[in-house]
């Protein structure tokens, strides 16, 4: 097991605890949060990489809370600046990151402006009002553990938003298990494939983008995360049986089930693993990972860490120093100069 894979192992194994002590609805700073979002009825989520990828996972939610919401990538939010005086949150896990630094130094920070980090003594967490995260920054060169305490910290803040986020706080407790043949013939798949593509609809899909970004950076394929109508209007051809074709299938009206697409792919050779927790009947020919039924911000919260073991246990068989960047770092100064 390469040093990135035991990097790895060790944040995932103190993600649940590390996000259940983040999700604190009575801290001051997530109701300070709330309230101005609620008072500008308008919020940008703003971030880089993983960071983007959760708030456009906890960005449906907002909706759903009657905030006009939409996220933007950082870098390119700076180039073409939205009018008017919005409530920002910049979601950063080392809160270090080039691309916060001249956000802020270029002073395109409203006055409703507020950080989302593990860093304690970050710029971000030093220059704007902050809601950190319990444990400090991620040390792995991927992104796990931060993705789990960023849901928690946004779930925070859509408490006291008004949103019932149901079992989400249970969820928080532990990774649910699921049966070991199932995930044996998962990472099997995906790790004697070459490229691969997440799949999911609506809510969910801000957790697939999430799952392409650690594929690409762990065992360093190509891979896109695509909602399911996009993925079947056009990139339907690129996938073969050696694309690691990975959906998340939550609950919902048929028209929003992934099985139809799902049992499409397997009369074509191609076989998807499906993380499942619609709680309906498996899809045949798919390999399926049965999940409890779950939905919304719980679902996240139960498919992600699941998902995370399967790419990297698969990653770590399919290059032999997986996890261990070849020309990156983990906080990059892409925006500084």
């Amino acid at each position: 097991m390469s040093m990135g894979i035991t990097q790895l192992r060790a944040e995932m194994a103190r993600q649940f605890q590390d996000a259940s002590a983040s999700y604190k609805p009575s801290d001051p700073m997530a109701k300070r949060i709330a309230q101005t979002i609620r008072s500008k009825g308008r919020l940008l989520l703003l971030g880089m990489g993983g960071s983007h990828w959760i708030n456009r996972a906890a960005s449906p939610y907002y909706a759903q809370a009657g905030i006009d919401v939409s996220c933007h990538i950082l870098s390119e939010y700076m180039r073409a600046p939205l009018a008017g005086e919005p409530a920002m949150v910049l979601t950063s896990q080392s809160g270090a990151s080039g691309e916060i630094a001249r956000f802020l130094d270029l002073g395109l920070a409203s006055d409703a402006s507020f950080g989302l980090t593990l860093g304690p003594d970050s710029p971000l967490a030093c220059r704007l009002p902050a809601l950190v995260g319990v444990g400090g920054p991620e040390t792995a060169y991927a992104a796990t553990r931060s993705y789990l305490v960023a849901l928690a910290q946004h779930g925070a803040i859509l408490h006291n938003l008004g949103l019932d986020v149901g079992p989400f706080k249970d969820m928080l407790l532990g990774m649910v298990a699921v049966d070991a043949r199932e995930r044996q013939r998962a990472i099997d798949h995906i790790a004697s494939c070459d490229n691969g593509v997440m799949v999911a609809r609506g809510n969910q899909q801000g957790i697939m983008d999430a799952a392409a970004l650690c594929l690409m950076e762990i065992a360093r394929l190509p891979v896109l995360g695509l909602e399911a109508g996009q993925f079947r209007h056009g990139p339907f051809e690129m996938v073969g049986s050696k694309t690691a074709l990975v959906m998340l299938r939550g609950p919902g009206p048929v028209a929003d089930d992934l099985a139809n697409i799902a049992q499409e792919c397997v009369t074509y050779g191609i076989v998807p693993v499906i993380v499942d927790s619609s709680g309906k009947i498996p899809v045949s020919g798919a390999l399926n990972v049965i999940l409890p039924t779950a939905s919304g911000l719980a679902l996240g919260v139960t498919a992600l860490p699941v998902i995370q073991d399967i790419l990297v246990s698969a990653a770590a068989r399919m290059v032999t120093d997986a996890g261990l960047p070849q020309r990156s770092t983990k906080v990059t100064s892409g925006e500084a100069a």
